[in-house]
């Protein structure tokens, strides 16, 4: 049964300003060490491949907060180095999700989470369904 969907999308142009200005802590942050690592190894466009993972980890917010409609929120801080895009050796995105988040997503039923990312010209886009 589907619990929750999300959808994102990014202005690459936007973004790229964003990841290139002086002193920003927002890649390290939004980020973790792996997603860094990804998108300069063999990324042909860095602003692009974050851009997606961005988008996905909006959409993965996105989805959750629908499936939690009505209800306050649990989560004081931003979790987003705790929601982690990785691909597998073939390229194709799974959603991975650390500390606090993690737990409240478990105990809320969720079984499986579906990503599916793009990013075309100026805009990355990414779809999040949260399966119970």
């Amino acid at each position: 049964m589907i619990l929750g969907l999300g959808h994102d999308v990014v202005d690459l142009n936007g973004f790229r300003e964003q990841l290139d200005a002086p002193g920003t802590q927002f890649v390290s942050q939004a980020f973790t060490a792996g997603e860094q690592r990804a998108a300069q190894d063999g990324a042909s466009d860095t602003a692009a491949h974050l851009g997606a993972r961005w988008a996905a980890k909006e959409a993965f917010i996105k989805a959750w907060s629908s499936m939690r409609y009505g209800l306050p929120p649990v989560l004081g801080h931003n979790p987003w180095s705790d929601i982690e895009v990785v691909s597998d050796r073939f390229g194709r995105p799974k959603m991975v999700l650390h500390g606090p988040i993690a737990e409240h997503v478990n105990d809320s039923g969720v079984r499986r989470i579906f990503v599916s990312m793009s990013h075309d010209g100026p805009f990355a886009s990414a779809t999040v369904i949260l399966e119970g």
